[in-house]
């Protein structure tokens, strides 16, 4: 029999967030919100996390380490992301990668004068955006955005530049982390919001935009399922928009009136 079990929701204020947030998180519309987090509920920890992103603000310039040299720095793993972009303001940006190859040593010096804003490469995101962020990667997410974001779930964000807002620099230990050129990513690219697709599955997790009825899934380790725009009726238990849960059972049996999303776990049990 199919088991739900609902993830405890973790909201963020944060001062690039957004007041008035859809009502369906039930939020106080007065908090700045910027993340919706997916907890890992207790005594069952989770290789991938999925949160909700709302932006009014250009976010710190950041980057992850990966799992080896995340290891080196005491740190668990590294961390991959990626995003789909639910809303996008017609101001929305994200900057990912750099317009060109910067050696790590002027990577660090434009940060410490502010110059490195304009090395990023910015871009126009708009709605149904499918963008892949490996570890390692330069990259900013910009304001007028609302998106869903999967990641290995680790805490390992190294900010090299904050436009002066009170937060911590790493400049020093983002030195032998990043990897500062262009980003191209075979993975990026616009979703089909009428079909059901895998969007990616390799490296840490896996992650399908689904159209009803999901693709044909196999190996779903720790199987996360999102409603998108609709709720959904599983194993006699709702599971609405602005939620996540764990569902313990075969995929294929999944369906919705609109579309939801499904992230996985790829690391062996």
């Amino acid at each position: 029999m199919s088991k739900l079990t609902k993830l405890p929701t973790r909201i963020v204020d944060k001062p690039w967030g957004v007041t008035g947030i859809d009502p369906r998180f039930g939020a106080d519309p007065s908090r700045k919100i910027g993340e919706i987090w997916f907890e890992a509920p207790p005594g069952r920890p989770l290789d991938v996390m999925a949160k909700y992103l709302f932006t009014s603000e250009r976010l710190s310039v950041q980057v992850h380490p990966d799992d080896a040299l995340a290891k080196t720095m005491g740190m668990p793993s590294g961390k991959d992301e990626c995003w789909i972009i639910l809303k996008a303001d017609k101001n929305a940006e994200l900057g990912i990668g750099t317009r060109d190859a910067v050696s790590p040593d002027e990577l660090i010096a434009s940060a410490k004068d502010g110059s490195i804003v304009d090395l990023i490469d910015w871009r126009h995101p708009t709605e149904g955006d499918f963008v892949f962020n490996p570890a390692r990667t330069v990259h900013a997410l910009g304001p007028g955005l609302t998106l869903l974001e999967v990641q290995q779930s680790a805490d390992v964000t190294l900010r090299l530049y904050d436009y002066g807002r009170d937060r911590p620099l790493h400049l020093e230990q983002s030195r032998n982390v990043v990897d500062a050129r262009p980003h191209h990513h075979p993975l990026d690219g616009p979703i089909d919001p009428e079909a059901s697709e895998v969007l990616v599955d390799q490296g840490h997790f896996g992650l399908a935009w689904c159209h009803r009825t999901p693709p044909q899934l196999a190996n779903t380790r720790d199987l996360q399922l999102i409603p998108i725009d609709e709720a959904m009726r599983v194993g006699g238990e709702d599971l609405r928009p602005g939620e996540c849960a764990i569902f313990d059972g075969d995929p294929s049996s999944l369906r919705s009136e609109g579309n939801f999303v499904l992230a996985w776990s790829r690391k062996s049990a």
